[in-house]
């Protein structure tokens, strides 16, 4: 009889402490706190780097729903889409009955944000800067879900490659580089943006990195004053945008005069995902070419 009643305690005793485990309080990118009482099951994702990132931290099989260009990686693309990330359909994701919506702060308007709120629904918001956040949103996210022993075996290895670009590319001497989001309007980044600290690990120097905004709007004549020696563009798909080539207007731009016009595909360099290191490892590279372009390659 006593065997059976310390059997019976244990039992419960074990439960008890799993379901402390399953309880979940975590604050979010933006301080807010988060609690839910067991990981999710039903997740929406509000932004095509999310559905991504919850695919690499294991959390696929519990993504219900996405937004228009989660397209990576191919499962997700049978997923049910609730609209764009700046559009989102609020009747089609309140049908999918998320236990979970991960959005996107820069992205995601804050009016869909607040309705949310007001459904009762449970918002955790992403808000990466640099590169070291995408690993650690990895971590979070497999928290999120109850996938975390593959969320951070994911983070792991994408810190032991940074690591490794860091240590080979970040000590270089700088290259002036100035990064275009698009052509009309003329859109870069700032130092503060995740672009700008794959610029810094390839040991480049973001000729806007000092603008207050993140994305912002310069013109040509700011350009050319700023004299880049590498001008890297990304466009909208896998092709080279045409644009990029327009800057051959002006020889006297050290990037044009060193033919360091490069270009990188927006989805590995415009997610905020693991596979923005394949980005960066292009990005790194193209910036070795400009050094090596250098007259009588100084690499000064």
């Amino acid at each position: 009889m006593k065997t059976a009643l310390r059997l019976i305690a244990v039992a419960c005793a074990t439960s008890s402490l799993a379901a402390v485990a399953a309880d979940l309080r975590i604050t979010d990118d933006t301080g807010a706190a988060l609690h839910l009482k067991q990981p999710a099951q039903r997740i929406v994702s509000l932004a095509p780097h999310l559905t991504e990132l919850l695919f690499a931290a294991g959390a696929g099989s519990k993504v219900v729903g996405v937004v228009s260009y989660s397209d990576f990686p191919e499962a997700a693309k049978a997923l049910p889409q609730v609209g764009s990330y700046t559009n989102v359909d609020m009747e089609a994701l309140a049908a999918l009955k998320p236990d979970l919506v991960v959005a996107w702060k820069s992205g995601n308007r804050n009016a869909h944000l607040d309705r949310l709120s007001a459904l009762g629904i449970p918002v955790f918001i992403n808000e990466p800067r640099n590169l070291d956040d995408v690993a650690r949103a990895l971590e979070t996210f497999g928290e999120l879900a109850g996938t975390s022993a593959e969320a951070r075996t994911a983070a792991a290895r994408f810190r032991a490659r940074l690591t490794s670009l860091r240590s080979r590319y970040s000590t270089l001497p700088p290259v002036r580089t100035f990064y275009q989001v698009w052509d009309r309007p003329l859109m870069t980044i700032n130092g503060e943006h995740l672009i700008g600290d794959v610029i810094r690990l390839c040991g480049g120097e973001n000729v806007f990195a000092d603008l207050p905004q993140l994305a912002p709007t310069v013109n040509a004549e700011s350009v050319l004053a700023a004299n880049p020696e590498a001008i890297v563009a990304s466009g909208m798909g896998d092709a080279r945008p045409e644009w990029l080539d327009q800057w051959r207007r002006w020889p006297s731009i050290s990037a044009v005069a060193g033919d360091n016009l490069f270009f990188i595909p927006p989805t590995i360099i415009q997610r905020h995902t693991p596979r923005i290191l394949d980005g960066a490892s292009r990005l790194c590279e193209q910036l070795n070419e400009a050094r090596q372009r250098r007259p009588q390659n100084t690499l000064k």
